[in-house]
């Protein structure tokens, strides 16, 4: 074990932080904590790292441990290049490497015993060297930075002169070199694109040291950890396995603790009613019989309802008006600043209902794709043709403009002066802005808080065409899948730039590709466009890729017959896919009404004023066994349905 946490707590002022923290992690172990903004991750590693004292508990990191940090912000003082930070991070290996060519020359001119020693020593020396990364720390250095996207040219480029995106890279790839036993990364993918992030994923899963991330990446906790924790109301719960295993443990966790609950509550009831019918005889045994019952009761540990997150939408999306078939045509168009040039002739089409993620590499020209088919800016040439009917709803970081006086409330309600409070309400609801949270004012929301925000009030523009960049960016693990089952429910068409592939994976059905200045389609989710890429790659020479228009040349899109085919398949299993989610989805809500109804009657069947009326109680039973034989047979189609899904 390399780090040991046990019952951290940790207030500031009259707010409790951390109420109770435990967990471990083991040597060469890769684990993620994971929670919603505010939960205390950051805290927490503040507390591991002794920048803060916890206010109870115990923590322990294995004696002579050496730990890196990886913190948000970084700063620099000293005047150093890019590789000279690096370089500076292997000091204790560059000087073995000098005092190696000393002793190397000072063997010229010694003969005898004393160059035998010496020869020892320098074999020694030559031997621990080796086991420092002697010999690769070059070109470990130079890996590092380019698969953190660092260009050959920025090497000599000042760190006082790095962007705060570029000084945290920097910061992580300093670690990355060191391999200290115990790493700790907080949100490492910040700032950095796909291709980086699948560098450093590859990176850590072969790295021998102990990793400890916090991250609201799931695809890249999905990779890395075989050990989750979250925080949630101040408390831990360690799960082994990553982000897809956890949420599988958790639901059956919650449905435990929710049956055992519901158990307590009964015996609760009961009890309490027993109490109260022997208090009622008024004897003294009575009342001595109700006291030791109602002393048993009081030392009962009582079990806390689970909270429950109810992401489910229950939007009802309304359209100004349907749009054409035809939604956008891009043709030939092409961006560039000075001699750099991002992308030429580039072209493709988005038909009405499609939902499509535009991914590349940082710098390739993504957002002036979308800047430009809103009219932002100008392409140098080419043409944009949006088709009948089209009308776009853009969302941006810099244009998410809220006004900090207003409440949330006042946000919507100003800008859609036409919806009754209760409407209001239940649209904030499903976004998770409940009871007074809809009365915050913006000035006080955090920077997830204010994204979903003003992600409602674009779903409730009525346009038919949104087009996001970035819209994960902030957001907390909830916020993401309360934007995705809203993007998944939403009726009109999508075209959005992320680098979340969890996040493309359950939204996307088409992924555009701008890479190299030219954009290639790929029909399917970010697993099917990883897959296809790699296909291609691997088998460049025998392929003839074709523009959307059907001509061959450098504008790759589709492939012919055999794309046609693949695109075709896709089509129907992402279609049959689909359906066989909202079967299974539709079913478990009819199994959880039965369930509710069947938990009512029972109930009523425990009555005094049912169970003491044998007509009243026959026609309960009597419902009962209706109800109990309608949920066993929807249980059995609905574990078929399961079967279907997972074969």
């Amino acid at each position: 074990m390399i780090l040991s946490c046990h019952e951290i707590k940790k207030s500031f002022g009259d707010k409790e932080v951390l109420k109770n923290i435990t967990f471990h992690i083991n040597e060469h172990e890769k684990a993620a904590i994971i929670g919603n903004n505010g939960a205390g991750k950051t805290t927490l590693f503040h507390i591991i790292q002794k920048e803060l004292e916890p206010d109870s508990g115990t923590l322990s990191i294995k004696k002579d441990a050496t730990v890196g940090y990886l913190a948000q912000v970084q700063n620099y003082i000293d005047d150093h290049s890019v590789m000279e930070e690096l370089l500076d991070a292997k000091r204790d290996v560059i000087e073995m490497e000098e005092k190696i060519r000393l002793m190397e020359d000072e063997m010229k001119k010694l003969t005898g015993n004393e160059l035998e020693t010496l020869m020892n020593r320098y074999h020694e020396l030559l031997h621990l060297f080796d086991l420092s990364g002697g010999y690769t720390y070059k070109s470990d250095i130079q890996g590092i930075l380019r698969g953190l996207n660092f260009p050959e040219s920025d090497f000599a480029k000042s760190v006082l002169k790095l962007s705060g995106g570029e000084r945290t890279r920097l910061s992580l790839g300093r670690i990355l070199l060191t391999a200290p036993d115990l790493i700790l990364l907080d949100e490492p993918t910040n700032y950095l694109d796909i291709a980086s992030v699948t560098w450093l994923e590859n990176y850590l899963i072969n790295i021998k040291s102990a990793v400890l991330l916090v991250s609201h990446d799931r695809y890249f906790i999905n990779r890395i950890v075989s050990k989750t924790i979250e925080i949630e109301d101040g408390k831990s719960l360690m799960f082994d396995g990553n982000y897809e295993d956890f949420i599988v443990k958790k639901e059956v966790r919650k449905a435990s603790l929710l049956s055992a609950y519901e158990k307590q509550q009964k015996e609760i009831k009961h009890q309490k009613e027993v109490i109260d019918t022997l208090r009622s005889f008024n004897r003294e045994k009575s009342i001595k019989r109700a006291d030791s019952r109602q002393h048993m009761l009081d030392k009962m540990e009582v079990i806390e309802k689970p909270v429950e997150e109810k992401i489910d939408m229950g939007l009802d999306f309304h359209l100004n008006k349907e749009s054409g078939n035809d939604v956008l045509s891009v043709k030939n168009i092409s961006k560039s600043y000075g001699e750099r040039t991002l992308f030429s002739d580039v072209s493709f089409e988005i038909k009405k209902g499609e939902h499509v993620a535009l991914i590349g590499a940082n710098g390739t020209g993504k957002t002036n794709i979308l800047k430009i088919i809103n009219g932002i800016i100008s392409p140098d040439c080419g043409e944009i043709a949006l088709g009948s009917n089209v009308e776009i709803g853009y969302f941006d970081q810099q244009s998410a403009v809220l006004s900090d006086v207003k409440t949330v409330f006042e946000e919507i309600s100003d800008t859609y002066p036409k919806m009754t409070e209760t409407e209001i309400r239940n649209t904030m609801a499903a976004f998770l802005f409940r009871g007074d949270e809809v009365f915050a004012k913006i000035s006080t929301l955090s920077g997830g808080e204010r994204g979903r925000v003003v992600l409602a009030k674009l779903m409730l523009s009525g346009a038919n065409f949104l087009i996001l960049d970035e819209p994960t960016n902030h957001l907390d693990m909830i916020s993401k899948e309360i934007l995705e089952n809203a993007l998944n429910a939403f009726p009109g068409t999508l075209f959005y730039v992320s680098h979340d592939r969890y996040f493309i994976n359950r939204t996307a059905e088409r992924i555009l590709c701008l890479e190299g200045g030219r954009v290639t389609s790929y029909l399917g989710d970010y697993d099917y466009y990883l897959e296809k890429s790699s296909q291609l790659n691997s088998n460049s020479a025998n392929t003839n890729p074709v523009s959307s228009n059907g001509s061959s040349g450098n504008k790759t899109n589709d492939f012919s017959s055999d794309g046609k085919a693949d695109w075709q398949k896709s089509k129907a299993e992402q279609a049959a896919k689909r359906k066989l989610e909202n079967q299974i989805k539709k079913i478990e809500e009819e199994i959880s009404v039965l369930e509710t109804s069947l938990s009512d009657l029972e109930i009523k069947m425990n009555d005094p004023d049912i169970a003491t009326n044998s007509v009243k109680l026959q026609e309960v039973c009597r419902e009962h066994t209706e109800k109990k034989q309608l949920l066993d047979e929807k249980m059995a189609v609905w574990e078929e349905l399961l079967l279907s899904e997972e074969s």
